[in-house]
């Protein structure tokens, strides 16, 4: 009996649906953390060099799509699970009153502010910025 693979890093890109759901569903977290990435404001873009980031907690973002379009607030959670971000400015409420976050998919947001104060992310911004230095 063969066991086929539940992810291979060889697989580039397929036609078929199916596959590119298999491919984010049995993804490690290494490589979830990436698509949870989220475009850049044009300011942003212009002081990193870059347009997108993987979208954090604390990150202050702008929705573009869906029922909260134009709405803006801070990243409360990050769910590599599911792959969405709650922000606290979408809400609804439940039968019961009481009120839930939305899960939003990160390719819906802008991200407008950065949480500044974060090692990991400011040494993932220079590194990836004076490789492209390099390039040029």
């Amino acid at each position: 009996m063969v066991v086929k693979q539940k992810f291979s890093t060889k697989w580039k890109s397929s036609k078929q649906i199916r596959k590119q759901r298999k491919y984010r569903a049995n993804a490690p977290l290494h490589l979830r953390q990436k698509m949870v990435s989220a475009h850049l404001d044009k300011k942003l873009q212009k002081a990193f060099g870059r347009r997108s980031l993987p979208v954090r907690r604390e990150d202050k973002v702008k929705i573009m799509r869906g029922k909260f379009k134009g709405a803006t607030g801070m990243v409360t959670r990050v769910d590599l699970k599911k792959l969405k971000i709650y922000v606290d400015s979408a809400k609804r409420k439940k039968v019961s009153g009481q009120e839930v976050q939305v899960p939003i998919d990160p390719s819906n947001v802008k991200i407008i502010e950065i949480k500044r104060d974060d090692r990991m992310r400011q040494k993932a911004i220079k590194r990836k910025t004076s490789k492209e230095a390099d390039k040029k």
